[in-house]
């Protein structure tokens, strides 16, 4: 895996400069800030005043969905709309899967989005058997229909995203690569392949998944895989679906932050399931840490992890810390928490000792041979590591490899304080700081600390752990952010249903708006419910069809309904206990 520059020092990988409007993204240019709308594309001018405080607000590109001609047509009169007001904002049309659409909005906006997924194939769930030579002549199909709106973009300089979606791969690529980082690199890649026929780069690219370890072992694939084939094609980040804001913000955050601390992204969206415009004061703090960041390089770049899967580093099992135990989490004694307690307490930033573990504290800078040596010798010991670099990820790293070449197998928890800073950014920065070495698999527990928010330190620790796949402490919630297609109140039934079902540890419900990928997020959940075109909500139970037509106001009774016909349905939330 070749996926970045230097994974121990910031260095971006350099892409192609693409012209979206008159915002350029890619090359040296800032990292970019985008959103969608959620008003219905056919009330103008909902939709215009949405579009004009996004903008003010910092959002540089405004996606709007066009799923048919109608739409697009009234996009124009957005647009025109926009001019008069003196708003020159690039705009960006969501078509999915519409060819027809896509190549009518090719000769007037500024960039149109198509997935590979759903653009000239169709998803019914099906395994098909190909044979090479049908297989290929699937793609000679494929471009065929794709080709048109290529040579439209080219012609007028449009820009062109190609963006791959987890939940809507083809029954095509799902049959011969099945649901894995491979397959969905290789359908942008045919895509892209066709793009190049055409002799049209002014691409952006991107793969996206409710699961921020998907996501970010895909995009580190594409960029090895566009290095390989001497691409540098820009790449849009985010994590789909990632939910009401609480938990939205930390998988966005590590999702995306993980990336862009490889030097991966140019472009990038906090997906919330609310008002869009709130999206963006998240999207500026996490896009300003690597805006101001300085890049410098190393003489090595070691990568030692295995990037495309998740593999735990394989420590010593010591009471309940290491092994294959979940990581802990370490909390001061003057911290508050709500509903779950941390594993272990420290007093005065020192963790308090216990019978079978001797914690050794140190920071990334002591990490030496001989001090590696001491700790090996030392059978319960476990490493309170702290980052004493300002730009944690990469001390910690370097501490990680020198442990792998030791062949060092001490559990290691990492710690890091953070000061002055506003709750938000507290919230990104630890996610980011954190999930980078969790996503890896680097750590057997975490230790966050911050005066300013003590009352907050324990229930992040358990989000950025759950939101790693790395501790299961409560209901996964996979919801779409809305957009023009959604047909009822999902930001009202997904509050509902979270209050009615936040006990249920590990279960995974998805809530999505549309069936443009909520059929296909419904593999990755236990139950979930999809909107209609008529407003109503489809109830599902991972790909199986349940009920069709609910109303909205029955969505929570009927899901609930069904979780405890199958058994899942728990009346308490089991407490965990702090050493």
């Amino acid at each position: 895996m070749n996926y970045c520059n230097d994974f121990y020092n910031y260095s971006r990988f350099k892409t192609r400069i693409v012209t979206v409007g008159n915002v350029p993204l890619g090359g040296d240019y800032p990292i970019r800030i985008q959103s969608m709308t959620n008003t219905d594309t056919m009330n103008t001018q909902a939709t215009v005043d949405q579009s004009i405080h996004l903008f003010n607000s910092g959002c540089e590109y405004v996606r709007i969905t066009t799923p048919t001609m109608k739409e697009a047509k009234n996009l124009l009169k957005i647009k025109t709309e926009l001019s008069n007001q003196g708003y020159n904002i690039p705009l960006i049309a969501d078509v999915h899967f519409n060819p027809e659409v896509a190549e009518f909005l090719a000769h007037h906006i500024a960039k149109v989005r198509i997935n590979p997924g759903n653009y000239a194939d169709k998803k019914k769930f099906k395994k098909i058997e190909y044979a090479d030579p049908a297989y290929n002549s699937e793609i000679e199909r494929i471009q065929k229909r794709f080709s048109p709106l290529v040579r439209i973009c080219k012609e007028y300089g449009t820009a062109l995203r190609i963006g791959v979606n987890h939940g809507s791969l083809s029954d095509r690529i799902m049959s011969r690569y099945g649901d894995t980082p491979k397959g969905m690199v290789e359908s942008a890649m045919e895509f892209i392949r066709i793009c190049e026929d055409e002799n049209f780069h002014n691409i952006v690219l991107s793969i996206k998944s409710s699961n921020p370890l998907v996501m970010v072992h895909t995009c580190r694939l594409l960029v090895t895989t566009m290095k390989e084939n001497k691409m540098n094609y820009p790449l849009h980040l985010g994590v789909t679906e990632s939910g009401t804001t609480d938990e939205g913000v930390v998988k966005s955050s590590l999702g995306i932050g993980t990336l862009l601390e490889d030097g991966i992204g140019d472009t990038i969206r906090f997906s919330l399931t609310d008002n869009p415009v709130q999206e963006i004061p998240f999207a500026k703090i996490l896009a300003n840490r690597y805006n101001e960041k300085s890049e410098k390089k190393s003489t090595t770049n070691n990568i030692f992890v295995d990037s495309l899967s998740f593999n735990r580093r394989k420590t010593n099992s010591i009471q309940n810390v290491g092994g294959t135990n979940v990581p802990v989490i370490i909390a001061e004694s003057k911290t508050t928490f709500r509903e779950l307690n941390p594993d272990y307490f420290s007093k005065n930033n020192v963790v308090l000792p216990t019978d079978k573990i001797q914690f050794i504290e140190a920071k990334t800078s002591n990490i030496t041979t001989d001090f590696i040596n001491q700790l090996k010798q030392n059978s319960s010991a476990v490493l309170i590591l702290e980052s004493d670099e300002t730009q944690a990820v990469y001390g910690w790293r370097k501490a990680f490899c020198m442990l792998h070449e030791t062949d060092c197998k001490t559990p290691v928890v990492l710690k890091r304080k953070y000061n002055q800073l506003t709750l938000d950014e507290f919230r990104i920065n630890a996610s980011v700081d954190f999930g980078a070495l969790l996503t890896d698999g680097l750590c057997d527990g975490i230790m966050v600390d911050c005066n300013e928010h003590q009352d907050e330190i324990v229930n992040l620790s358990f989000t950025i752990l759950q939101a790693c796949r790395a501790r299961i402490s409560s209901t996964e919630y996979i919801s779409c952010p809305t957009c023009g297609r959604t047909s009822y109140d999902l930001q009202k039934t997904i509050m509902e249903i979270k209050e009615k079902t936040n006990h249920l540890k590990g279960l995974k419900i998805a809530v999505m708006g549309c069936v443009v990928n909520g059929p296909g997020e419904m593999a990755d959940a236990d139950y979930g419910l999809v909107g209609n075109a008529n407003g109503n909500i489809n109830l599902y139970k991972k790909k199986e069809l349940i009920q069709k037509n609910i109303k909205p106001e029955k969505a929570s009774e009927a899901l609930i309904k069904l979780i405890k016909e199958n058994k899942d349905w728990s009346e308490t939330k089991t407490l965990n206990n702090a050493h």
